[in-house]
């Protein structure tokens, strides 16, 4: 078995204002860049409500669907809109990550990446912001340890910015333990290694403006691969934001695609010992073009080495 590629068309369609750099390009670029690569290629499902409402309550969900415009674009948040598709994509990104869950739990791959957009790292419990709609990925986790009874999930976000609607939605679960690495300072402002959980299960990594690949690599090295092992995860969730690379616009780091790849790795590493390799990654940012189409594919070989 090779490792799955969960995505679908209604990701193209949640469309931006002209010059926003969360674009239709990004998801396009990624998927030009995977083509050439032996991948299991799954339709991501659309979520059910009931999905999203293990994170979000039902009074943002209604809000998010009256906003939704007939036409044109509608803005929800500083720099979050919605287009008459955003709803669809937005939901087919919790189906992805839903749908790699199922299939890594349930023996039909070794591993999973979700190629979707918009991102979901900075959605909140009741706030759509930094390009998010709904949290995919803290979803997916409550998914994981509800609907698979599982009691050990760990979540990795390596974007660029705090993933602090992740940080959010489990903030109170005991069962994830979220591990974030972020440039501080940037957006969203938060992310301080004070910020722990409620009950010890948070560990946020900053890294100062101009940190390159070394540097992130002692920080994983010394704390969060050290963590990870402790906690013996049944299984593991990747928010793989690319923007810690020295070409996006958005950030000041200075990561190139070996660096993705080493983290990668060391996450199939740390898999294969803790949780028989089962890893499901969902994309979150990552805004020069070239530079995240190389990083994803670098990423996604590492996955598949992995798998076998």
């Amino acid at each position: 078995m090779t490792t799955a590629l969960i995505t679908h068309a209604d990701c193209l369609t949640h469309v931006t204002p002209d010059g926003h750099p969360e674009r239709v390009a990004r998801l396009e670029h990624v998927l030009h860049a995977l083509e050439p690569l032996d991948l299991a290629r799954v339709t991501a499902p659309l979520a059910a409500d009931d999905d999203i409402l293990r994170c979000h309550p039902a009074s943002y969900v209604a809000g998010m669907k009256s906003a939704l415009p007939a036409e044109g674009i509608t803005q929800v948040d500083g720099d979050t809109y919605l287009s008459p598709g955003s709803l669809n994509a937005a939901y087919r990104c919790v189906g992805a990550a839903i749908r790699g869950v199922d299939m890594v739990l349930g023996g039909e791959a070794p591993n999973a990446f979700a190629a979707v957009r918009p991102p979901g790292h900075h959605a909140e419990t009741a706030t759509a912001m930094g390009f998010c709609i709904f949290g995919s990925v803290a979803i997916a986790a409550k998914h994981a340890l509800d609907h698979h009874g599982l009691s050990r999930v760990a979540i990795v976000d390596f974007d660029v910015h705090h993933g602090n609607g992740t940080q959010d939605l489990l903030w109170d679960e005991h069962r994830a333990l979220v591990i974030t690495s972020q440039q501080m300072p940037l957006f969203p402002g938060t992310g301080t290694p004070a910020e722990t959980g409620a009950h010890g299960n948070v560990l946020n990594l900053p890294l100062a403006p101009g940190s390159n690949g070394a540097d992130m690599r002692a920080a994983y090295t010394g704390q969060a691969f050290p963590r990870l092992r402790s906690f013996r995860p049944e299984l593991i969730l990747v928010s793989a934001g690319f923007d810690a690379h020295a070409a996006d616009p958005l950030a000041n780091l200075d990561w190139d695609e070996e660096d993705f790849r080493w983290l990668t790795a060391q996450l199939c590493a740390i898999a294969a010992e803790t949780c028989g390799g089962r890893i499901v990654s969902c994309l979150e940012g990552g805004y020069d073009l070239q530079a995240l189409a190389a990083s994803a594919k670098a990423h996604v070989e590492e996955l598949m080495k992995a798998a076998g």
